[in-house]
């Protein structure tokens, strides 16, 4: 691997970890109602928006309760986004460069789902589709709510292991509350400062008319860009003001803008590594699981990295040079920013496939067969590497359920994790959360492949590439990160109904399990440890949680996730 590319690597991992004791900390106060810097200018608009809404904060939620809520703020969002977006032509007189008309209505309820699940999976085309009212009042408002939503869900959870004795989990609008306006809404204000810094527009401005050097008219983009790029950054939402998301140089303007939105897609769900060692009084094991997120994420780089700068082995028999040098950048640069290169394009497609943020600063459809597989794997994970706001924690933590039950059955005694029994219904619960990936992912990614209506979608690619392509779609959609190959015709009926069921079974149907498993751990008490207790607090359980993750999500998916990668790539090697 290239030294400058470890660099850049190094200096982004060590970012992030310099950052997981102080914002881990910080969570922990926020979502404890203990003292921050914060309190005395949020605290009274806190009370105010609680008065106007009619919310209790004192009066706390069952499991059942936390659920309904979570369901009720997650529809009402796709009801404001849905009726937005097919109302734009009202809003014309409010947008000085009005372009689009209306939304179909399953278009338009397609991006609400999405963007209401965090997975802002998009079937239109960026800022050719929506208006500027609808990309900041619409789709904004639910980067912040069904982020904050998602971190709510990992908050109740931690409390599931830190409670004893207790039927509650918190009040879901209480710590979506605060999830917004202690956490995301002052990280978001310095972030798009930095943007607008570094280039990115914020305005209202029409489109600027130009003429370029050869005399042909272009008009310059303009727009409130900044406010909606970082927040799908820190939310872990991923849609693109942009067509070209994170490829165009207004919403990307740079490396440092890059690194910048890459350190807001995983700050968060690293640090809530830390905030769970707080919750559950068991500092070293939140420092295990987050060095099993970094030794996963550092593979995934080393891969990507080895597979995109080796280039194509086609080219390379034709003893056509793809070695980096002075007069080019080297490796597979098809579909590739040339202002980013290798290193930068892997890194954003190693946190971006790892996270459910799926945005991207270049064609993923244009990588190296064995490149694309890293990104599917990475998808299949379940985002344990990191993750959602939330949902990253509480995955790699269901692992290491698996890793205890399995261990506790080989050594005879009942499993326990924390002080907390893994009991009949709680392993019920567990294998509940591990099979719905495969069962919803593996028969909609079957139907695409064999309907009429799906291979309609994809007309331009060819044979293994289908495969990937549609295993990365419907994964993706599950995994609420909205990435996906090029080349796929999704704007169509078919795509819009598949993948809205995999978008709701990626955010609901695995947060009901997760807030049941919660409920049954507060309802117990704390078990002490003794000399029989597996130790979870030294990197021997790491490693046994890294072994438990490949064999569960290689039994799962182990007869597609690697067949289309590899046969595209035997069939580069062999030539046409």
């Amino acid at each position: 691997m290239d030294p400058r590319h470890l660099w850049l690597y190094g200096v982004f991992l060590f970012a992030v970890t310099l950052c997981v004791r102080p914002l881990g900390r910080y969570l922990t106060h926020v979502f404890n109602r203990e003292p921050t810097l914060l309190d005395p200018l949020l605290l009274p608009l806190e009370r105010r928006l609680y008065r106007l809404a009619g919310i209790h904060p004192q009066q706390e939620m069952s499991w059942q309760a936390y659920t309904g809520a979570l369901i009720v703020a997650g529809l009402l969002g796709v009801a404001f986004v849905t009726l937005m977006l097919l109302l734009q032509p009202l809003g014309q007189p409010a947008d000085p460069h009005y372009r689009p008309g209306p939304l179909s209505f399953l278009l338009a309820l397609n991006t609400a789902i999405s963007f209401a699940t965090t997975t802002t999976w998009q079937a239109y085309s960026g800022e050719s589709a929506l208006s500027y009212l609808s990309q900041s009042l619409a789709l904004t408002s639910q980067n912040f709510l069904a982020g904050g939503a998602g971190l709510a869900v990992g908050i109740a959870f931690m409390r599931g292991f830190s409670r004893r004795h207790c039927d509650t989990l918190g009040n879901f609008w209480v710590d979506l509350t605060r999830a917004v306006l202690w956490v995301l809404l002052p990280m978001s204000l310095v972030g798009g400062l930095l943007l607008v810094w570094q280039g990115v527009p914020q305005n209202w401005h029409a489109y600027i008319p130009l003429k370029t050097l050869a005399g042909a008219g272009q008009l310059l983009p303009q727009g409130p860009v900044a406010s909606l790029e970082f927040i799908k950054n820190l939310g872990t939402n991923g849609g693109g003001f942009f067509a070209a998301n994170g490829a165009h140089p207004y919403a990307n303007p740079s490396g440092l803008s890059n690194l910048i939105g890459m350190l807001a897609i995983v700050l968060l769900p690293a640090a809530l590594t830390y905030t769970f060692g707080q919750m559950t009084q068991r500092q070293a094991h939140g420092w295990v699981l987050y060095g099993v997120m970094v030794t996963l994420f550092c593979a995934g780089l080393g891969l990507h990295d080895r597979a995109e700068q080796a280039g194509n082995p086609r080219l390379a028999a034709q003893a056509i040079a793809q070695q980096e040098s002075p007069w080019q950048s080297g490796g597979n640069m098809e579909g590739k920013e040339t202002r980013f290169g290798i290193a930068s394009t892997t890194l954003t497609a190693i946190v971006t496939s790892n996270t459910a943020t799926g945005s991207i600063n270049q064609s993923i459809d244009s990588d190296t067969p064995l490149g694309g597989g890293v990104l599917l794997i990475n998808l299949l994970l379940g985002e344990v590497v990191f993750g959602g706001l939330g949902s990253g924690l509480y995955s790699l933590v269901l692992t290491a359920l698996v890793a205890v039950f399995v261990t506790g059955l080989m050594i005879g005694r009942t499993p326990e994790y924390l002080g907390k029994t893994l009991g009949p219904q709680e392993v019920k619960l567990i294998a509940l959360y591990t099979v719905i990936a495969p069962a919803v992912i593996l028969p909609l990614g079957a139907l695409a492949l064999i309907a009429p209506a799906g291979l309609a979608g994809l007309a331009t690619n060819q044979g293994a590439h289908n495969l990937t392509a549609v295993l990365i779609a419907y994964a993706s959609c599950f995994a609420n990160n909205g990435m996906s190959f090029g080349g796929m015709s999704v704007d169509s009926p078919f795509y819009h109904l598949t993948t809205m069921l995999a978008m709701l079974a990626g955010r609901f149907g695995l947060a009901a399990p997760i807030l049941a498993l919660a409920g049954c751990f507060a309802r117990q008490g704390r078990r002490p440890q003794s000399a029989g207790t597996l130790p979870t607090d030294g990197w021997g359980f790491g490693g046994v949680i890294l072994a438990t993750l490949l064999l569960v999500v290689g039994l799962s998916f182990l007869p597609v996730w690697v067949m289309g990668p590899l046969v595209e790539h035997l069939q580069m090697l062999k030539g046409p």
